[in-house]
């Protein structure tokens, strides 16, 4: 009788220590806290793609938290402090209203920024090398490559004097690009037109006052909202005949002319690594923001054509890609 009794009173003991232990377990899953302008569905599957190749599995071992501000930018700090307010592990910001809203939420939980020009004159790091925040993440080098974009536009159409800029002056990111975009101007003789463009409904404006003036060149400083309304861009280009080139793949895939730049995609699937690294304790002050080493260069045979525009020999050579 006795026995009986003690081997009922250790298994009540042993499922009462299995409770708290169990409660501990679900609590180690971690956290991440992704936030954005709007979905980009390229991008963000992209990161998914990388947290499935470090062994993470949504909704089982890892848990994130998506907030999305639908293109409302006056929005996206109160995001901010929504995901600092549950709590989460790290965030991964993507898109300079999201990096420049979480910085500001919070100067302890771990920030990823998958993509960013410039994190030093941004503000978002000490260095390349030693970040010395809470931020690390990965810099696209935009600003050095936008150069190139108006070499390469000025290789295609040889005659063209001017090229309109497309840009978000509510972006901090932008304005460092426009700046670099200034400078390799004048080296390269071309004047710009530089157009503001804040909401959707600007482009149709944008692309007319590009038309009065015989313009037929154009470039996008590289901007979330622009990039999701790449469909408008590209109509309005194609309806004036005007070539354009872009800093994503994901412009010319969408009908844009030309592309120069990193693959975007590529470095929101390897801010991953780096969720990865800082779930695993490493401390983002100490993680080197990393820089591009290759470039990508996208001609679109079938815009060409459609825009009555033939890609000199040399160029069409040099492309990494020619869709057609």
């Amino acid at each position: 009788m006795s026995k009986n009794i003690f081997s009922v009173a250790l298994c009540v003991l042993l499922l009462a220590l299995s409770v708290p232990v169990e409660a501990q377990q679900a609590k180690k899953v971690p956290r991440i806290g992704y936030l954005g302008l709007i979905e980009t569905p390229i991008d963000d599957n992209a990161f998914r793609k990388g947290l499935q190749d470090h062994g993470y599995i949504e909704g089982q071992n890892i848990k994130v938290e998506y907030r999305y501000a639908r293109g409302k930018v006056d929005r996206v700090p109160d995001l901010a402090v929504e995901l600092v307010r549950l709590n989460v592990d790290v965030i991964v910001a993507a898109g300079t209203p999201s990096i420049d809203s979480a910085k500001e939420a919070t100067t302890t939980i771990p920030i990823v920024f998958p993509v960013t020009p410039d994190p030093v004159r941004s503000g978002y790091v000490a260095s390349f090398a030693r970040p010395g925040t809470n931020l690390t993440g990965f810099s696209t080098l935009n600003p050095v490559v936008g150069g190139k974009r108006l070499e390469l536009l000025k290789e295609v159409m040889p005659g063209i004097s001017r090229v309109v800029v497309l840009w978000n002056p509510t972006n901090s990111g932008s304005k460092i690009n426009l700046t670099e975009t200034e400078s390799a101007a004048k080296g390269l003789g071309l004047q710009l037109q530089i157009t503001e463009v804040r909401a959707p409904g600007d482009f149709e404006a944008a692309f007319r006052a590009a038309a009065r003036e015989n313009i037929r060149a154009f470039t996008v400083m590289p901007d979330t909202m622009l990039a999701t309304n790449q469909t408008r861009i590209h109509e309005l280009a194609a309806k004036n005949r005007m070539a354009g080139i872009f800093n994503s793949i994901n412009y010319v895939q969408g009908g844009g002319l030309m592309s120069y730049g990193v693959n975007i995609a590529d470095l929101y699937r390897r801010s991953a690594t780096y969720v990865d690294k800082i779930l695993k304790g490493a401390n983002p002050a100490d993680l080197p923001v990393e820089q591009p080493t290759k470039f990508e260069f996208i001609i679109n045979l079938k815009t060409a054509n459609q825009i009555g525009l033939t890609i000199p020999p040399n160029v069409l050579v040099r492309a990494d890609k020619v869709i057609k």
